[in-house]
């Protein structure tokens, strides 16, 4: 069958339906016109349904991309907060970098205070121990010069408590009882001097010591006076030998200062003595200038 003899068979269809129906039969023309509606609606809904499967293909990459942007979104907000974070945590780390530079600063001027400290702590070292040579070059020196004497017990050169001391037994010097200076004893004091004023700048106390026996005279009432007669008695013959009086005092102490207890003869021997004591010199010694500082305020 050809395709007119179908379409005159549809045609034939429709206007039987159309005399069942009560509608009646279409013109060829009017059925073409509406068939040609038909297929073109058929064909605009193809369209349309193939429009709308490409606009939900579309809607669905669109939404894939809205959620590839908001997990991109999310990432760069995890990544702001971790940002955020490290930007705090570096801050705190500046601030206490910042607080420890101040720190070495303030150590290090403190380090350079000490520094400067400990020079001059070690320069006065220094010149304390140049002091102290120069005090045992003397004192050996001294030693040399009065060996004759030391070595025939005519003297003792002691150090006590930090001062040069030369002992005289007075049983050398003086008779029992007498502030008179004997012969030998003269002769002694002057050999002392001898030495003595060859030191520059040096003052010297002459100390008179006795024991602890009594002793009651017209003119020695006391320890105190004999020891004090006898000091002075030393010092007028060291000034005979040529030492200056400016450098020279004398003291009496009676049996107040004793070497050793007066239990013997031999014991009592040793504490009658003159002393002649090398008067240090205030200025050498450590701290004077603040002491200094300190009576003159």
């Amino acid at each position: 069958m050809g395709k007119r003899a179908v379409v005159i068979g549809v045609r034939a269809a429709v206007c039987v339906a159309g005399v069942w129906l009560g509608t009646g039969c279409v013109s060829v023309g009017k059925f073409d016109q509406l068939k040609k509606q038909y297929d073109d609606s058929q064909a605009k809904l193809g369209e349309t349904g193939t429009a709308l499967t490409e606009e939900q293909k579309k809607n669905a990459d669109l939404a894939q991309q809205i959620a590839d942007k908001q997990s991109a979104l999310d990432a760069l907000n995890n990544d702001k907060a971790a940002l955020e974070a490290e930007v705090k945590r570096l801050d705190g780390e500046q601030k206490r970098l910042t607080e420890e530079l101040a720190a070495l600063m303030k150590d290090r001027s403190r380090l350079k205070e000490s520094t400067d400290q400990l020079r001059e702590a070690l320069a006065e070292l220094a010149k304390r121990k140049a002091e102290a040579d120069r005090r045992v070059a003397q004192f050996r020196n001294l030693l040399a010069k009065f060996k004759a004497m030391i070595d025939s017990g005519k003297l003792e050169v002691k150090m006590v408590d930090g001062r040069m001391v030369l002992r005289l037994p007075t049983d050398v010097l003086f008779d029992s009882g007498s502030a008179s200076l004997s012969k030998a004893g003269a002769t002694a004091v002057a050999e002392v001097a001898a030495v003595l004023a060859t030191l520059d700048e040096k003052r010297f106390q002459v100390e008179g010591h006795t024991d602890n026996v009594p002793i009651t005279s017209a003119r020695f009432p006391s320890n105190w006076e004999l020891s004090g007669a006898r000091a002075v008695g030393v010092v007028k013959a060291m000034l005979a030998a040529g030492m200056q009086g400016g450098s020279l005092s004398a003291a009496g102490f009676g049996e107040f200062r004793p070497v050793g207890p007066n239990d013997s003869d031999v014991n009592k021997a040793k504490n009658r003595r003159i002393e002649i004591v090398l008067v240090p010199d205030l200025s050498n010694l450590p701290g004077f200038e603040e002491l200094k500082q300190v009576v003159e305020k």
